[in-house]
């Protein structure tokens, strides 16, 4: 063995050490890596000093004038620039609030700047504007405060002559005009902006690439586990690429080394979206999305502004980047868009037609959820798919709602029926109590209709495509277990904008990193969200079982948003039902020629589809719910008072049409019209005549459906009357032949069911009690109520009580109460003499003013009833919520949201509480509370401050909660019509039951109207349908499997169960003018009935 030659090459390695090397300390070299792309006292050392290879400014390059809009006023371009501008300068300062100044800027590029690779305007006013071509093209957006303030030059610029563009600057801030740095205090009015930057730059290509790639690794270095391979090397190549730009000083010799550096890292495709186009399988898919609130800390008038400086942004990046997708929702905004800028809708809709540019949600705007009607939800999609359909041709499958607070349990249904099997949100990754425990599942409604539900894992609709934001879309993913995939929505938002050229860099060097080095999940961009969707339901079809969520997406988090700006909610609800008893009454009105071949109406469908559209602006997640600021609800309060304004005046032209007159004379017939869907006998006050004494005079108004007929009352009979009296000092006593109630200070200290002999208030405690809490949340002072406001409860004083009215037919008792030395309330507590086969109800109408700060009044009402749920209005069904706080899921529905009702019920007996205009309530155990009043000073300092008309009631009913509560709660709303007809009403009253629905009580029809397509009702957007038609909306109420019929008098020849875009579906057989029907629980069907 010894004495054998080695073939082993020799070594190279030195026998002698030739100086120390000691290990690198990761901490500091890890901090290195921020002075090469930071500011600060390195600044001029950095990458940042050779990012732009010159500039020019001033007069002899950039001449600017101006014309400063007077009045707050907000002109188009021919308007604008026919107006005399004046010479300004850099540094001069521009406002106030809300001001809009046109800048005509005439630009000379200089020579030894004209052969640069890229030239930009750089503008930066620290507010938003619009760049406009001298012929009036809106071409770009500018945000301000260092954000997106670059243009890129045309290189027709570079001739050396002037050229001339012009600026419409908006006087806010992408997030308004907050004073300080808390964007959602109440704007500043008097707020100028300094112009800042008005320069021709040209820029250093390749060092701004280097820019981009050095963010990317410095993240993974920072961001990558300390104990990966990954990590450590992207720390090297990061101070590597440091290394080289000192040892080169700066130049772009050095630059270009530092970008051949950083390919060991990104690879080499990250210049072009050729990065994407690799075998291997992504897990995240990135998508492009610019949120813009409708109104939110800016008025309407602003978002108009906002749409369009967002979406011309992206169309520009869709030119420049071929991989480029971005979707955008609200109807609403297109037709903005294409009012207001139809150049640069034909340039959207063109992109629209290539795929890049994409409509999403199927809705009129991004809704709230919680207190819209059921039909106002319908009504979103109807309007909402039809403008995309006729627009731009197709549908939307999926339903898009990132930001809106919690998602009631009707949606999956609602989505179906509107032709969407697609849900996609994060809001409840918000939630300040639970976490919710998946990402994607199928959300299932109360009937069992299912979508397929993706919440993004990266918690945000406005991500800044971070390599953070990709890491946590598979760190955060909760469902790896069914489909590990994601969607990554990116850009900025809710005050607009979009993505960013930075952003489409940083994804393509995710996407590269990911190829290269692997750890962080592979990005994907090209695509669209309906094609993320369309492998999770090929994913289902193949067999995966998605987890299931039944019922509300209730959100852990802006609880006071069912109570704050009460008017506003009240304007809503009473939108609704003039909608509803227009659209009714104008149906029957223009089918009278063929039911009784009479005159014929003209179906008002353009009305109709203006009070539509704008009661739909209004629920807008940030208007209804009450977080925005005070000049939003000056815009909601004209909204509404056009929307009341015309339905009134319909209504009367209709009711007049079929006979009615608001005139009592000799020679007509005193009616009631009932627009409900069965019978009715209330006791009405009648109106005041000439020749009245001035005391109140009552009527019996009863019978079906359309026309309740008049009935004397009698003054004598015991069981038609009610009583009250005074049984001994500041104790009274109210009866009817249903109740004996005993009111003390304003409370219900007694209230007994006389037919069962049962007491409803437990011994010792006080119903229709007042009572104020603390309210100052954590920080979103509109949008919050924290649990700890309920330990800071304060009993409002007894008032002094008084009869108002004895009775026969009404009795009242009225009690002010005094909130503080500038609040108080009246609240008159009023009975009714009971009517035959109707259980009356006991009625509380307040009249505040309310002056408070940070207060929230509430209205509280313990029964003696024991339940651990109680049962609560929502749209087309009923919501069961806990009573009880056994965990943190209970505890955290501490306020919730209703309708028309609450109810809390055990066996054989329960109490509904009614109420014409409120939407948050809560029941702690045999407490039911309903909340009336806040008084938030952020971002509405003065958020409803004023008068208020609030009426409310309590229903005890015996035996379990049904169809009297749901009845009751209806009537409560919509009250009945006192006219007199001035001819025989027998055929007006034929008419108005042309279409009735008889069977199960749980069914209810809650809707008549024209079909959208008809021939004589069309406004042509779609294709029409011949003939005449009358679409018929049913829903069962109370959950369980329900049978009906259609009764018709019209001459329907077909019937069709249709979806809530008026698609036929199955035909139904109609005999001698009946339809039998049958819904599941809960189910929302509609049917078509087509006349001869």
């Amino acid at each position: 063995m010894g004495g054998e030659t080695s073939n082993r090459a020799p070594s190279s390695y030195p026998t002698l050490a030739k100086y120390p090397v000691g290990q690198k300390i990761q901490s500091i070299y890890k901090d290195r890596l921020r002075q090469f792309t930071d500011g600060g006292q390195y600044g001029g050392q950095s990458l940042l000093s050779v990012l732009y290879e010159g500039r020019a400014s001033g007069d002899d390059f950039v001449k600017l004038s101006v014309y400063s809009v007077p009045n707050l006023e907000r002109p188009p371009f021919k308007e604008a620039v026919s107006h005399e501008f004046k010479p300004t300068r850099v540094g001069e300062s521009f406002g106030p609030s809300w001001s809009t100044h046109w800048f005509k800027i005439e630009l000379q590029v200089p020579s030894d700047l004209q052969h640069k690779e890229r030239l930009e305007f750089h503008w930066d006013a620290s507010n938003e504007g619009l760049i406009w071509t001298e012929d009036g093209t809106p071409l770009q957006g500018l945000t301000g405060g260092g954000e997106r303030n670059e243009w890129i030059l045309p290189n027709a610029f570079r001739d050396g002559k002037r050229h001339t563009f012009y600026i419409e600057m908006a006087c806010n801030g992408m997030f308004g005009n907050a004073p300080g740095g808390d964007s959602i205090q109440p704007p500043n009015p008097d707020k100028y902006f300094r112009l800042n930057l008005a320069d021709i730059v040209a820029v250093n290509l390749e060092a701004k690439a280097l820019f981009v790639d050095f963010w990317i690794i410095g993240d993974a270095a920072r961001e990558f586990p300390g104990d990966s391979w990954q990590s450590h090397e992207a720390l090297q190549v990061g101070n590597a690429i440091i290394d080289a730009f000192i040892e080169g000083k700066g130049s772009q010799e050095s630059v270009l080394e530092g970008r051949k550096i950083a390919k060991k890292y990104l690879g080499d495709k990250v210049n072009s979206s050729k990065v994407y186009d690799t075998e291997h399988e992504p897990l995240v898919y990135a998508i492009g999305h610019c949120h813009i609130d409708t109104c939110w800390l800016w008025p309407w008038a602003e978002t108009k502004r906002k749409v369009a400086r967002s979406w011309a942004n992206q169309c520009d990046l869709m030119d420049r980047y071929p991989e480029h997708r971005f979707c955008c929702s609200q109807a609403q905004q297109y037709k903005w868009l294409e009012q207001l800028y139809p150049a640069l809708y034909d340039r959207v809709k063109d992109k629209v037609k290539k795929g890049t540019f994409q409509p999403i949600g199927g809705s009129w705007v991004e809704h709230d959820t919680n207190m819209p009607s059921g039909e106002s939800l319908v009504r979103q999609f109807l309007y909402g798919q039809r403008f995309f359909e006729s627009h731009f041709g197709d549908r939307c499958r999926t339903f898009w709602l990132p930001d809106t607070f919690g998602y009631s349990s009707q949606l999956p249904q609602l989505c179906r029926l509107a032709g969407m099997k697609r849900f996609f949100t994060q809001k409840l990754s918000w939630n300040n109590i639970n976490n919710f425990p998946h990402t994607t599942f199928n959300w299932v409604a109360l009937d069992g209709s299912q979508v397929i539900c993706h919440m993004a894992p990266s918690e945000t609709y406005t991500a800044d495509a971070h390599f953070g934001d990709v890491k946590r879309s598979i760190t955060q993913h909760k469902s790896m277990d069914q489909d590990a995939t994601s969607l990554l929505v990116f850009g900025k938002g809710d005050g607009g904008g979009g993505p960013t050229y930075e952003h489409l860099e940083k994804l393509r060097r995710c996407r590269g990193l990911s190829d290269t080095v692997g750890l962080l999940p592979r990005v994907k961009m090209g695509h669209s969200v309906e094609d993320f969707f369309d492998r999770l339901e090929k994913r289902a079809e193949d067999g995966t079982e998605f987890v299931t969520w039944f019922g509300e997406l209730y959100f852990e988090l802006h609880r006071g948003t069912y109570t704050t700006q009460a008017n506003n909610k009240r304007n809503n609800r009473k939108a609704e039902i003039l909608l509803h008893d227009v659209e009714l009454l104008a149906t029957f009105a223009s089918l009278k020629d063929i039911a009784h071949k009479g005159d014929s109406y003209k179906y008002p469908k353009k009305e109709i589809d203006e009070m539509w559209e704008k009661v739909l602006l209004c629920q807008f997640h940030d208007c209804l719910p009450g977080s925005s600021i005070e000049m939003c609800y000056d815009d909601s309060d004209k909204l509404y008072a056009e929307v009341f304004e015309t339905g009134e005046k319909l209504l009367e032209d209709i009711l007049s049409f079929l006979g009615f007159s608001k005139r009592v004379s000799s020679d007509s017939t005193l009616t009631a019209v009932n627009t409900l869907p069965w019978s009715r006998a209330e006791i009405l006050e009648l109106p005041h005549t000439e020749n009245d004494s001035g005391a109140p005079q009552y009527c019996l108004m009863a019978g079906d459906t359309g026309i309740l007929k008049h009935q004397t009352l009698s003054e004598k009979s015991p069981e038609s009357s009610v009583s009250v009296k005074e049984v001994k000092k500041g104790v009274f006593q109210i009866a009817n032949k249903d109740y004996k109630i005993e009111v003390v200070g304003g409370s219900i200290t007694s209230l007994v069911d006389l037919a069962v002999d049962r007491e409803l208030i437990p011994s010792g405690e006080k119903a229709n009690q007042l009572v104020i809490f603390d309210d100052k949340p954590l920080y979103w002072q509109a949008w919050d109520v924290e649990v700890y406001h309920l330990e800071s409860r304060q009993e409002l004083p007894a008032g002094k009580t008084e009869i108002l009215e004895s009775g026969p037919h009404k009795a009242s008792l009225v009690t002010e109460t005094r909130i503080s030395e500038n609040s108080w309330v009246k609240t008159i507590i009023s009975l009714k003499a009971s009517v035959e086969g109707q259980k009356s109800y006991v009625e509380m109408e307040s009249e505040v003013e309310w002056r408070e700060k940070m207060k929230f009044l509430k209205v509280e009402f313990p029964v003696d009833i024991r339940n651990t749920e109680a049962s609560y209005e929502t749209q087309y069904g009923i919501v069961k919520r806990p009573t009880h706080y056994n965990t943190s899921w209970d505890m955290a529905k501490f306020e919730v949201c209703c309708h028309k009702w609450a109810d809390l019920s055990e066996n054989g007996y329960g109490v509904s509480i009614l109420n014409d205009s409120k939407y948050g309530f809560a029941t702690c155990g045999n407490l039911m509370r309903l909340s009336l009043l806040r008084a938030p000073k952020a971002p509405d300092a003065h958020a409803d401050m004023g008068r208020h008309h609030i009426r409310y009631a309590i229903f005890p009913h015996a035996g379990p909660l049904d169809a009297r509560t749901v009845r009751a709660a209806y009537n409560f709303n919509h009250p009945l019509k006192l006219r007199s007809h001035l001819s025989s009403t027998t055929a007006t009253a034929s008419l108005l039951q042309a279409v009735k629905l008889e069977g199960f009580p749980s069914l209810v029809l809650d809707t008549i109207k024209r079909g959208e397509d008809d021939e004589d009702v069309s406004k042509g957007e779609l294709p029409t349908r011949k003939g005449r038609s009358v679409i018929v909306r049913i829903y069962e109420a109370l959950g369980g499997k329900s049978r009906g019929t259609i009764k018709t008098t019209l001459p329907v020849k077909k019937v069709w169960k249709c979806n809530v875009l008026e698609d036929d579906g199955e035909e139904l057989g109609i005999s001698d003018g009946q339809v039998q029907v049958e819904l599941r629980p809960f189910e929302v069907a509609t049917f078509r009935l087509q006349l001869e």
